[in-house]
């Protein structure tokens, strides 16, 4: 049978429809002798008996690994030319107690960018000196609670928050460290860049401002300059827009050198990762490794000392530790006209128990995914699926296009890899739809990490709806 006409360019019809790409899942990723997947030593099916579905599963042992290849890979780069490096993992990717606890024994920082993602940080036990502040509008409360409790690093975004951040300095005494961000006019994705003078973009301050505003942030006492930040991309899969930004930056950092220390450079992250067979991003300790070159020629070629060198890899760190479980509820087989003459073609819609509400970067980004049986191997030709959610959208999609074994029924499990950043981050309630539950695997075992929701989680912040009353209550 050859490839369906329906299929992107880059889709290829798989030798075997129950092979797992090495690059897209974690590696404990295996089948078992009755062809249920196993991660970590524990069988999808079991996970899916014993928690339901819509299940996020992250592999402890793969999310922990990344983190700590990355950051070895940094402080030994950085340590060869005589600084220090920091890594910091990004809350916005996915964040629970247990996530913030596994980077921090691992050594990483936590980067957060609300009120929110910092009260979860600190419950879950991290030192708030070994934390980052992002965001382009912080509420006033949110700078007050950073600067009260002791943040590392209040990322400045705008001239309008050099002055908030004083003052809610000087009403704590503290002397709080900023880092202020940048627009180095570079934009990075996958294996390209580009780069211009000027940036079109809520984030930062251009290059010819940041004078200005170093100087009025050197003016206040209750603050101390770090260094600069930028961020060039997402999804980036090699080091070659790092490099440029890292030429631009090195050359602003001497230029302020000049009124004052400037101990730090944040050159962001964004590291990208596999979705499917055909990505090939290098890896991120080769990227550390590269931009810290950059740094070192640029730095040289100025004749400056090397600054310590912040990082943040982003989804490198958790993205591939992330697999999510579904159970098929229903297939159609639907006949797509072909261009010209050419009759028509079957593209088989396989809707599974969740969707955009637990998975909205296809939506969102038009992202790409794979999807393979998770429950049982299959001897079936594979035919071209299109994998939806049960939501009352027609753009709720989970994986755009991918080979299924022409067998997919009502009842199978299917799994999507590569789902460990920004999909709990991005999941809703749409439709009403529970939030699935998180359940971390490592040696076999299998624990929660956030709990499913429930109807009654859904209904308690309705206040039209009664709230039981107990004795207690009423009295």
């Amino acid at each position: 049978m050859s490839d369906n006409p329906l299929a992107p360019a880059w889709l290829v019809r798989p030798a075997d429809p129950d092979a797992l790409a090495p690059l897209v899942w974690p590696a404990s990723a295996a089948r078992d002798e009755a062809g249920a997947i196993r991660l970590a030593g524990v069988a999808a099916t079991e996970l899916a008996r014993e928690h339901g579905t819509p299940l996020y599963v992250l592999d402890e042992d793969e999310a922990r690994g990344r983190a700590r290849r990355i950051r070895e890979a940094a402080e030994e780069s950085m340590g060869a030319l005589g600084a220090r490096a920091h890594v910091y993992y990004a809350g916005k990717a996915f964040l629970s107690a247990e996530v913030v606890r596994w980077m921090r024994a691992e050594g990483l920082r936590i980067d957060v960018c609300s009120g929110g993602e910092l009260a979860l940080a600190l419950a879950a036990g991290a030192e708030p000196a070994e934390l980052g502040l992002h965001g382009n509008n912080k509420s006033l409360a949110e700078i007050d609670r950073a600067v009260e409790v002791g943040v590392g690093a209040i990322v400045l975004d705008s001239v309008v928050e050099v002055e908030r951040v004083a003052r809610a300095a000087e009403r704590h005494g503290r002397v709080q460290g900023v880092r202020l961000r940048i627009n180095s006019g570079v934009h990075a994705s996958t294996h390209e860049y580009l780069a211009t003078a000027r940036e079109d973009q809520k984030f930062g301050i251009p290059i010819a401002d940041a004078h200005g505003v170093v100087d009025a942030i050197r003016a206040e006492p209750s603050l101390r300059l770090l260094g600069l930040h930028s961020h060039i991309g997402s999804q980036i899969f090699d080091a070659a827009g790092f490099g440029e930004a890292a030429r631009r930056l090195v050359g602003l950092h001497a230029r302020l050198l000049e009124g004052g220390p400037v101990p730090e450079l944040n050159l962001g992250g964004g590291f990208g990762i596999a979705y499917t067979p055909v990505d090939d991003p290098a890896p991120a300790e080769q990227i550390v490794g590269e931009i810290a070159r950059a740094v070192g020629e640029a730095c040289a070629e100025r004749g400056i000392p090397v600054p310590d060198l912040a990082l943040e890899p982003g989804r490198a760190i958790i993205g591939t530790a992330g697999v999510t479980l579904y159970e098929v509820g229903t297939t159609k087989d639907v006949h797509v006209a072909l261009e010209g003459d050419a009759g028509t073609a079957v593209r088989r819609y396989v809707s599974v128990d969740g969707g955009m509400s637990d998975n909205l970067r296809t939506a969102l980004y038009h992202a790409d995914y794979t999807v393979r049986l998770a429950g049982r191997r299959s001897r079936a030709e594979p035919a071209l699926a299109r994998v939806v959610g049960k939501h009352c959208e027609s753009g709720d999609i989970v994986v755009r296009d991918d080979y299924l074994p022409g067998d997919v029924a009502p009842g199978d499990l299917v799994a999507v890899p590569a789902t460990g950043a920004y999909c709990f981050s991005l999941a809703s309630n749409y439709n009403y739809l529970a939030r699935p539950a998180v359940v971390a695997v490592r040696d076999g075992a299998a624990r929660v990490l956030v709990r499913r929701e429930t109807e009654a989680d859904l209904l308690c912040r309705d206040a039209g709806i009664p709230r039981p009353t107990t004795g207690e209550e009423s009295r």
